[in-house]
């Protein structure tokens, strides 16, 4: 395509997407600044997710991308919808007042520079409104200096104008720990913020045909002070700024305007980290809090919520504490359950930080990070088992690949050991309902193993490269649903292909379908697939967890 002649819709859609590349290269890296509101290391996969949510709204809807109307709903919308987490409740703020300006400008007449001057106004405003009480030294801050500069700007020079602006950003994120004391002790800067300035990179690499990396020296001070940032998460109480409330609650939010004022009071007596933002009659809410069950009757008084998502803070917080000791290795968690007194002990390969929440919470002992595309080594897994207290100890590898492995670091430990064969992580949760700590290694293989056998697990994946199956032909970059005797369902389409496998797994007299998301995944597929699973059959109990795993965009259990 020849950029010269893009609509300016088609850059905005370009935008977007930069974004999202950015941010799933550089997601780690602003994990590793997220300190605050509480330092769970989240701040870059939510702003990589909501960037991700946004584009896949926009292609589902099969707009005509010369079409400027639909092409800022359905950026709109999937900003709303698809925002995770704080910093991306506030960013879809940001990303719908961009494309309000881009939209502005194209109405007038105007460039698409015109435009982003205009949009970035309208999103610093925007975000500045959603948030209850603003703190300064976040991404409001540095998205505000980057508004008023590009407001101040003669626009003779496009490009130079959009450097400016960037350099403005990138002064406003390196003052951020002057303006937050929690930043300072950690040695970062903001995590918001810095996913701000990608976003502004998006921008000159759209507009900029001879666009070249920019330094970011913000993400190498903060892989360099991973020990100051654990002090500082080991101190962050010491901090009125940073939150000490125990739970995230998010949820979507069908109520009118006038309702929403009142919720917004409610909400402001029982948390902070509040943000509200919506239209059309549908709102997106985060807030941290103590009373979890008052801020849901809060949304229940005024109107319906749904899609509710409630976090424990605390286990990510100690989670985050791991990642940071581990540095992306496979080593062991050191914050697993306790083993003290156990008769027998688990450890568990989790490939995805949610999974490993979520096996920590059904009293996993040790976790290990690995999986399809990251195989942890024997001496990860054995150093696992050589850290717990028992002396009886079950391995749960939960994937194929991973089992000789297992079986090779149980051989090599002086404990009694024994390997669980789980091919999958539905199968390795499976496992642990059955699991009783104070029972005998031999009493829990044989209960656990008659629980995985009758849960039946499928995933959905997608084909590095064309091959066949026995219904035919498999392109390229299809998706396929795989059950435990192979591939099941293969279409070019997320939902169809998550559709077709469940149609087949979903057995009569079927209870519970457990959905575990992964990378890949969005809202919008989600909820297509919970719709589609209560109108289909009766009776059945959805339940939704984020996983975060790679290569699998969704984990199936039904039981």
């Amino acid at each position: 395509m020849d950029h010269a002649q893009e609509s300016l819709a088609e850059k905005l859609i370009r935008v977007i997407e930069a974004s999202v590349e950015l941010l799933e290269r550089f997601k780690s890296s602003i994990n590793r600044l997220n300190v605050y509101p509480v330092p769970d290391g989240d701040t870059g996969s939510n702003l990589a997710l909501t960037f991700k949510s946004v584009i896949d709204e926009v292609r589902a809807t099969k707009s005509d991308s010369q079409d400027i109307e639909s092409c800022v709903a359905a950026i709109s919308k999937g900003a709303l919808m698809g925002a995770r987490g704080n910093s991306g409740v506030i960013f879809s703020q940001i990303i719908r007042g961009f494309a309000e300006g881009v939209k502005k400008a194209a109405e007038s007449g105007d460039d698409f520079l015109r435009g982003a001057v205009w949009g970035l106004g309208i999103g610093s405003e925007l975000a500045d409104r959603a948030v209850l009480k603003p703190v300064e030294g976040t991404i409001l801050t540095v998205a505000r200096s980057a508004a008023r500069t590009a407001a101040s700007l003669q626009v003779s020079d496009p490009l130079a104008c959009v450097y400016q602006i960037r350099q403005s950003a990138v002064e406003a994120l390196l003052d951020t720990p002057r303006l937050l004391p929690i930043l300072a002790s950690a040695n970062v800067v903001d995590a918001g913020g810095a996913g701000f300035v990608l976003f502004i990179d998006a921008i000159a690499k759209v507009m900029d045909p001879n666009y070249a990396e920019a330094e970011r020296p913000w993400f190498d001070l903060a892989m360099a002070g991973a020990s100051e940032l654990a002090g500082a998460m080991d101190q962050d109480l010491q901090y009125g700024d940073v939150s000490e409330l125990r739970y995230e609650v998010m949820f979507l939010l069908e109520a009118t305007d006038a309702a929403v004022e009142g919720f917004r009071e409610v909400w402001a007596g029982i948390g902070d980290s509040i943000v509200v933002v919506g239209q059309n009659g549908i709102w997106n809410c985060h807030i941290h809090t103590d009373d979890v069950g008052a801020s849901i009757e809060a949304g229940i008084e005024a109107g319906r919520p749904r899609n509710i998502r409630v976090t424990d803070l605390s286990e990510q917080v100690n989670e985050e504490h791991w990642v940071v000791a581990a540095h992306g290795s496979g080593a062991p968690d050191p914050l697993g359950a306790s083993d003290e007194g156990a008769t027998t002990a688990v450890v568990a390969v989790a490939n995805g930080e949610g999974i490993g929440r979520i096996f920590r919470s059904m009293g996993v002992n040790r976790i290990v990070m690995g999986g399809q595309s990251m195989n942890p080594s024997t001496a990860d897994i054995a150093g696992a088992i050589d850290e717990l207290e028992a002396d009886e100890v079950i391995i749960l590898p939960n994937n194929a690949n991973i089992i000789p492995v297992a079986q090779l670091a149980s051989e090599l430990s002086f404990r009694h050991v024994a390997v669980l064969p789980t091919s999958g992580v539905i199968e390795g949760f499976a496992a642990l309902m059955e699991f009783d700590p104070a029972a005998s290694l031999a009493e829990n293989i044989e209960t656990m193993s008659r629980s995985v056998d009758r849960v039946v697990a499928g995933e959905v994946t997608r084909a590095v490269r064309s091959s066949t199956w026995s219904g035919g032909k498999i392109l390229e970059g299809a998706y396929m649903g795989i059950a435990r005797e192979g591939i099941r369902s293969v279409a070019p389409d997320l939902a169809e292909a998550s559709k077709k496998l469940l149609q087949i797994l979903i057995f009569p007299g079927a209870e519970i379908v457990t959905i575990i998301e992964g990378e890949g995944s969005s809202q919008a597929v989600t909820r297509e697939l919970s719709e589609w699973i209560t109108a289909t059959w009766t009776g059945i109990e959805i339940e939704i967890h984020h996983g975060g795993q790679p290569l699998y965009p969704y984990l199936f259990g039904i039981e």
